[in-house]
């Protein structure tokens, strides 16, 4: 079958699929917890489900509340590894690893097995060092990154919450531990309390699912925005990266998660998950209750039965 044929119908099952998702759900949205060790987190209604599919032509389809802005904490690390990737190539990865984890995100015990190199740059410790990598490359480096994420989102009103950026300066103390281990072992650079800044700053940022599968779409073409043109990565990099979302995104989840789902994607504690199928399409999904793991609950469910119900994943 013609590929353009084959979207075209794809597209034409979409809404219909994205109400059976929003009732199957539905029951599931009551179990998850909401994240309670930032306190601001802790004060969103887990009943919240909202969802959004972006073709990379810019078609756009969307269910519950696709356009209520959350928290999108960890799913931000995305776009930071995106600016530090552009400006260190390959040089990147001496400073931080490009495998699983297999603990928790906030982990210190493998950062001292391995001498202050994180593992990923999706768990706590690989952002901070990509924070003090851009840190050290930009004169305002939290500024320049919410600019950037305000770019490829293509909304300039995007913003930090700052009762969010207070709760988490306020109970950061295991991601300041893990700083200053890595500032002993010389793998962070700049200033703790600078890298820190940044740190919570882009975890901080407000966007709702539509942002976000408007956010993805790079990642969906190769590096290059579908609906701008602009390129951020070249498509080897866009692969890599994808790569590690596939493997890493969905913290110490990930193999569940790509056996359920199969598209790579990022989750984050705010309880959203963005997520591609290359070449095709990006989808957002937001669910505050989280499982054990810390991924939305709700939301990892929607798109395993995004990808079940459309026959499209990458495998």
């Amino acid at each position: 079958m013609d590929d353009h044929i084959a979207i075209e119908e794809l597209k034409a099952e979409i809404p219909a699929v994205l109400v059976e998702i929003e009732q199957e759900i539905s029951p599931l949205l009551s179990l998850g917890q909401v994240a309670n060790y930032i306190p601001e987190l802790s004060n969103v209604d887990s009943n919240n489900f909202g969802m959004a599919v972006r073709f990379i032509d810019g078609a756009t389809f969307e269910t519950g509340n696709s356009r209520t802005n959350f928290s999108i904490q960890s799913i931000s690390k995305v776009f930071s590894l995106t600016l530090a990737f552009a400006i260190l190539k390959e040089n990147l990865w001496f400073r931080v690893g490009k495998e699983p984890s297999g603990n928790p995100f906030n982990s210190l015990i493998q950062l001292e097995n391995e001498d202050g190199k994180p593992r990923n740059p999706f768990i706590n410790a690989g952002a901070i060092v990509i924070a003090d990598i851009i840190s050290s490359h930009f004169e305002d480096p939290l500024n320049t990154t919410i600019d950037f994420i305000r770019e490829i989102a293509i909304n300039k009103e995007l913003s930090i919450n700052m009762g969010v950026l207070q709760s988490e300066k306020n109970y950061g103390h295991r991601n300041a531990a893990l700083a200053h281990f890595m500032k002993s072992y010389n793998n962070i650079h700049s200033d703790v309390e600078d890298v820190l800044d940044l740190y919570f700053g882009h975890c901080s940022i407000e966007m709702n699912c539509f942002d976000l599968a408007t956010a993805f779409l790079y990642l969906a073409n190769h590096g290059i925005h579908p609906l701008t043109g602009k390129a951020y990565l070249n498509a080897s990099q866009a692969k890599r990266l994808n790569s590690l979302l596939l493997t890493c995104g969905t913290y110490d989840a990930a193999g569940e998660f790509a056996y359920k789902v199969g598209m790579p994607g990022k989750s984050g504690v705010g309880g959203g998950i963005a997520a591609i199928i290359p070449g095709v399409l990006s989808v957002a999904v937001w669910s505050p209750g989280l499982d054990n793991y810390g991924n939305s609950l709700a939301g990892a469910k929607a798109l395993e039965l995004f990808t079940t119900k459309t026959g499209i994943s990458i495998f």
